[in-house]
């Protein structure tokens, strides 16, 4: 049984920060009438618990930073999307910026973002310029110890800006992280705004979360 849940499980590994937690600053960078909208703050925190009751600690945030700037000073574009997909994937119809460089400050892993001039990249500019307030999950993949969920083995394959739901206090912070990480989770916060007029809805929607609160074991 020790053993068992010694056992660690690589896994897709999503972690949200909001836009205050992650302390993006906007700035603008370029000659003339073309300077670019960069997004730089935190990305990803390391040595504390964190909502999804994931541990990262401080060497394997380090090295998963320093491939991504070692990616970068090779000449590899990391691309970004708007809103998490469900996998590792990048898909270039949903690319709205690229990293173009990751740092260290104390245990945790900073980034800049530069938005690019894509449907979606726009999407995110007009957004910020009225002053909608976007955040960043990280996305990666690691092993996770089921026993203390301190993660290893971390990789990190890009950062993403996603959409917070207008009132996260809504929902408790284990499902709210949990349904933002899970498959299609977001698409369920989507609708659980939309099912507050709806019996029918709701119903539905129970059924979603039922069975989310049995995988959290909460």
């Amino acid at each position: 049984m020790a053993e068992e849940r010694r056992r660690r499980i690589m896994t897709l590994l999503r972690e949200n920060l909001s836009f205050d937690a992650a302390n993006i600053i906007l700035e603008r960078s370029g000659e003339g009438d073309k300077k670019s909208l960069f997004m730089r703050g935190l990305c990803i925190q390391g040595d504390v618990k964190n909502a999804n009751q994931r541990v990262y600690p401080v060497n394997e945030i380090g090295s998963a930073v320093k491939n991504i700037n070692e990616q970068i000073t090779g000449g590899y574009s990391v691309l970004g999307e708007l809103d998490h997909p469900d996998d590792l994937k990048v898909n270039l119809d949903r690319v709205s910026h690229m990293i173009t460089e990751m740092w260290m400050d104390g245990p945790n892993g900073f980034g800049k973002l530069k938005i690019l001039p894509t449907p979606m990249g726009q999407l995110v500019e007009t957004m910020l310029g009225a002053g909608v307030k976007l955040g960043v999950s990280s996305r990666g993949s690691g092993n996770v110890n089921e026993s203390n969920g301190h993660v290893s083995d971390f990789e990190i394959v890009t950062v993403d800006v996603v959409a917070q739901p207008s009132a996260p206090g809504a929902y408790p912070t284990v499902i709210y992280e949990g349904l933002l990480n899970m498959e299609h989770g977001h698409k369920m916060l989507e609708v659980a705004a939309d099912a507050r007029g709806s019996l029918t809805a709701q119903r539905y929607l129970k059924k979603g979360l039922v069975s989310l609160i049995k995988d959290l074991k909460i």
